[in-house]
C-alpha cells in the first residue's frame, strides 16, 4: 500500500519521511493552499457569513502535484500542525484535494520524534470541524473588520492604512501606556543611610531608614535632616535580629508566552523571530550521530502540563549530572492558569538526553541559544529549591528604626541550570552583614541622605507586551508574535531603544478607534471574543452566530462614524526627524508622498528642501545578522546592503523578505521589481541556494563570433539583477 502524508514544510517532511520510511510519501503544502481573495472581501454578509475559498496564486503547480500523489494513493494523512490553523489547512487540503472522509485521515504530532510519528500514524482520526469553525470565524471577523474599516481610515486619515481586530486593541495598550507616562506627575522622596562601627567589636554596617513605630517615607529635605538632627552623636542599639532559611522554586517550563518573554529578555530575539527559529526546532534538525531529530514539543501551547515519561527522564538526568541533591525528589507538576487550552504538553526538549552541548555543531547560532534557553528552562522545572541563608536586622536610635538585610546562596538547586529573567530591576541581596546580636550598640561613621523622585511606568518591551495580552485576554498563543509585527508593519508603532512607543499615525488612528468603534478597542469586548472562540472550537457555539452577532454592532458603529465624518480628514501630526535642515537649520519632519516616505523642512514653502529617508528592510544580513538597509545607487537604482556599510560589505540588488530558508534559517531573497515574486535563498552553502542566473533577471548574452567592426557584448555582471 502505498500512502501520503501531506505536511507544511520541506524540512517537517523531511523528518517525517526518514521516520516513516517505505510505504509513506511525504509532501509539503507550504502552508495554506486555499484562502479568502486578496482583491475582495470574499465573504458573503447577506447569506450567513459564507466564506468564498480560492487557490493561493502561484501555487497551482504544488497543487497539480499534491492532486496526482493523492490520486495515487490509498490512504492521505493530513499532518499539518496541531493547532486550529493546522486543521483548517488540512481541512483546505482534503476539499481542494477531493478527498472521501474514508481516505482523508487527520494525524497531529506534539513532538516529532520517531515513536510519537509512528504511534500517531497507527491512530488517525478524523478532521475536527470544531476547530476547523474556530479557525473560519477568527478568519472572517478579522476579514470583515480589515474590509470595511480600512477604506474609511483611507478617506479620514491617510491611503494605504489598513485596521485590524485584535492589532487595534495591542496598539490601544501601547498608546495608553503612553498617556500615562504623559500624564504622570514625579513626587519627591528621599533615602536616609547611615553607615555604623560596632562598639567594642570589629566589624562595621550599612542602615538603611525604615521609620518609627511603622514603616514612614521621608518625603523632602526638612524632614530627613530632622531625622539626622535626632541621631547626630547617639548611639545604635541592634533591637532585633531575624535569622531564616529562603527557598525558591524553579519557574515552570515555556509556554508560548513564556518563551516569547524570555527570549526577548535574554536573547533580544523578536516574538515573531522566536516562533520562526523554535518552528524549525519542533519541525526537526539533522543532529550529527543522531540523524534527524524534532528537538522540541509543540510551540503554541499555553499549558503547563508535562508528559510523565517526560519527568521521569528528566529525573533520571538530573540525578546522572548533577547528583541526588539537586532533583526535586518527585515529580514537580505546575498548575495551568484558568482558561488555558490543554491539548499540548509545555514546550520542552523531546529528548532530554540531548543537551545543548550535544547538539550545538549541529545547529545554527540561532537555534542553539534557543534550544539552550528552552531545555535548561525544562530541566530546572525538575530540579530542586534553590536555598538562602537570610538575615534581618533592626536598629534603634533617638525612636527611629534603620534596616539592615542580606541574603547568601547556601544551596544552589536549580539555580546551577536556570534562572529566569525579569523585566524589572530587582533589590540587591545587601552587603555583607557582621555576626550581630540583640543588645549590640554602634557609633555613626558617616550618614548619607539622597533625593529621589518616583518614575513612570516603564513603555512596553515586546516581552512586557505579550505579558500584558496574554494577562488581558487579547490574542491566544500562537497570534502574539504576528500582533506585534504588524502594529509595528503599519507604523502604528515604533520600537525605540527596545520598548514600544505610539507613532503620531498609531496616535491618531487609536484616537478615531476610541471614539467611533467602542467594541472593537474595548479589552474586554476582545478578550470575551476570544473566549467565544474557544467555545466555538469546544463545540459549545455555532461560528456563525457569533459572527453574527459581532457584526450587528460593527456594522452600526461604522455607519454612525461614515455619517459622523462625513466631509471631515485628521491630519496626523508631522513626525519630527533627527536630522538638521542644510539649507535653513530647521529639524526636518517625515513627509508621505506618492513614492513613500521622505524628509522635508518644515519652513515650506520658503524653504522646499527634501532628502530621501534609508528605510529599514526585513530579514537580518546574510554576512552579520545586523540590519538591512535599502539604498540608492548614484544612478538611483535601489539595492540593499549592511547598516554597518564597508565595516560588513554585503550589498544585493536582490530584495530582501520576511521568509527564513527552512533548511539553513538565513533571511530569503526576491527578485527586484513589481508583481509575485517566488523567493530565494542566497546562502551558497545551503541545499536550497537559487544560482544568480535562475533568479528570472534579463542575462546579456556573449556573442561568439562578433561581425567584423561590432564590439563583443559584455558580460553579465555576477551581481544580482545586473542589466538593469
Amino acid at each position: 500500500m502505498e500512502n501520503l502524508v501531506i505536511v507544511e514544510s520541506p524540512s517537517k517532511a523531511k523528518t517525517i519521511g526518514k521516520y516513516l520510511g517505505a510505504g509513506y510519501t511525504v509532501k509539503a503544502s507550504m502552508g495554506h493552499l486555499r484562502d479568502l481573495p486578496k482583491s475582495t472581501m470574499g465573504v458573503d454578509l447577506e447569506h450567513d457569513f459564507t466564506p468564498k475559498y480560492v487557490p493561493v496564486a502561484g501555487k497551482e503547480d504544488l497543487i497539480k502535484e499534491l492532486k496526482k500523489a493523492a490520486a495515487d494513493a490509498d490512504t492521505v494523512y493530513l499532518a499539518t500542525d496541531p493547532d486550529r490553523e493546522g486543521e483548517a489547512i488540512s481541512w483546505h487540503l482534503k476539499e481542494l484535494l477531493g478527498l472521501s472522509d474514508s481516505k482523508a485521515r487527520r494525524v497531529t504530532f506534539n513532538e516529532i520524534t520517531e515513536r510519537v510519528v509512528r504511534e500517531s500514524i497507527r491512530a488517525p482520526r478524523d478532521i475536527d470541524y470544531s476547530l476547523v469553525d474556530a479557525q473560519q470565524a477568527r478568519r472572517i471577523l478579522d476579514r470583515i473588520v480589515g474590509y470595511e474599516l480600512s477604506p474609511l481610515l483611507w478617506k479620514k486619515v491617510r491611503r494605504g492604512l489598513s485596521a485590524g481586530r485584535v492589532q487595534s486593541v495591542a496598539t490601544r495598550l501601547v498608546v495608553d501606556r503612553e498617556n500615562e507616562i504623559r500624564a504622570f506627575i514625579p513626587k519627591e522622596y528621599w533615602s536616609l543611610d547611615v553607615k555604623l562601627d560596632r562598639i567594642g567589636k570589629p566589624g562595621s554596617f550599612v542602615a538603611h531608614y525604615h521609620g518609627t513605630d511603622k514603616k514612614r517615607e521621608l518625603q523632602n529635605e526638612e524632614q530627613t535632616d530632622k531625622v539626622i538632627s535626632d541621631i547626630t552623636g547617639k548611639e545604635f542599639e541592634v533591637v532585633n535580629v531575624k535569622k531564616a532559611e529562603k527557598k525558591k522554586s524553579a519557574a515552570p517550563p515555556f509556554t508560548t508566552s513564556t518563551l516569547q518573554q524570555e527570549a526577548s529578555r535574554k536573547l533580544n530575539m523578536t516574538p515573531k523571530r522566536t516562533m520562526a527559529v523554535a518552528q524549525q526546532l519542533y519541525e526537526g534538525v539533522d543532529v550529527a550521530g543522531e540523524g534527524t531529530l524534532g528537538l522540541i514539543t509543540y510551540m503554541r501551547t499555553d499549558s503547563l502540563r508535562i508528559s510523565d515519561e517526560a519527568m521521569a527522564a528528566a529525573a533520571g538526568y538530573i540525578k546522572n549530572r548533577y547528583g541526588s541533591a539537586y532533583y526535586y525528589g518527585k515529580p514537580h507538576t505546575f498548575k495551568t492558569k484558568a482558561g488555558a487550552q490543554d491539548a499540548h504538553e509545555a514546550i520542552r526538549p523531546t529528548h532530554v538526553e540531548l543537551d545543548p552541548e550535544r547538539v550545538q555543531g549541529s545547529l545554527s547560532k540561532e537555534q542553539y541559544k534557543l534550544y539552550c534557553l528552552i531545555w535548561s528552562r525544562f530541566v530546572a522545572s525538575q530540579m530542586a529549591n534553590a536555598v538562602y541563608d537570610t538575615v534581618a536586622i533592626d536598629t534603634q536610635c533617638a525612636g527611629h528604626i534603620f534596616h539592615s538585610s542580606n541574603q547568601s546562596l547556601k544551596f544552589s538547586g536549580f539555580i546551577a541550570v536556570y534562572e529566569e529573567g525579569k523585566d524589572d530591576e530587582e533589590e540587591a541581596n545587601g552587603s555583607a552583614l557582621p555576626d550581630l546580636q540583640v543588645g549590640d550598640r554602634a557609633n555613626i561613621a558617616d550618614i548619607k541622605k539622597e533625593q529621589h523622585f518616583t518614575q513612570p511606568p516603564a513603555r512596553y518591551t515586546e516581552a512586557t507586551l505579550v505579558k500584558a495580552m496574554e494577562e488581558k485576554g487579547v490574542g491566544r498563543p500562537s497570534t502574539y508574535a504576528s500582533i506585534i509585527s504588524t502594529i509595528q508593519d503599519r507604523e502604528y508603532v515604533v520600537k525605540t531603544d527596545k520598548r514600544l512607543a505610539p507613532t503620531p499615525l498609531g496616535e491618531v488612528v487609536n484616537s478615531l478607534m476610541m471614539e467611533r468603534f467602542v467594541d472593537i478597542i474595548d479589552v474586554e469586548f476582545t478578550a470575551n471574543m476570544e473566549t467565544r472562540l474557544d467555545d466555538v472550537e469546544e463545540g459549545k457555539r455555532n461560528w456563525k452566530e457569533v459572527l453574527s452577532d459581532f457584526y450587528a454592532g460593527f456594522h452600526k458603529e461604522l455607519t454612525d462614524a461614515e455619517s459622523a465624518l462625513e466631509g471631515t480628514r485628521l491630519k496626523v501630526p508631522d513626525e519630527e526627524s533627527d536630522e538638521i535642515c542644510d539649507v535653513c537649520g530647521k529639524q526636518m519632519v517625515v513627509k508621505v508622498g506618492r513614492f513613500g516616505k521622505f524628509l522635508a523642512c518644515p519652513g515650506w514653502p520658503e524653504c522646499k528642501n527634501t532628502k530621501p529617508i534609508v528605510e529599514k528592510m526585513p530579514g537580518r544580513c546574510p554576512n552579520c545578522g545586523s540590519t538591512i538597509l535599502k539604498r540608492k545607487s548614484k544612478r538611483g537604482y535601489a539595492y540593499y546592503g549592511c547598516e554597518k556599510g564597508a565595516q560588513c560589505g554585503f550589498m544585493s540588488w536582490d530584495v530582501p523578505t520576511e521568509l527564513d530558508c527552512p533548511e539553513c534559517g538565513n533571511t530569503m531573497f526576491k527578485k527586484s521589481g513589481r508583481g509575485r515574486m517566488k523567493p530565494f535563498c542566497i546562502n551558497e552553502k545551503c541545499s536550497n541556494f537559487l544560482p544568480e542566473d535562475k533568479r528570472g533577471y534579463y542575462q546579456k548574452k556573449t556573442e561568439e563570433a562578433p561581425s567584423k567592426g561590432k564590439k563583443t557584448a559584455r558580460k553579465s555582471s555576477k551581481k544580482t539583477g545586473a542589466g538593469k
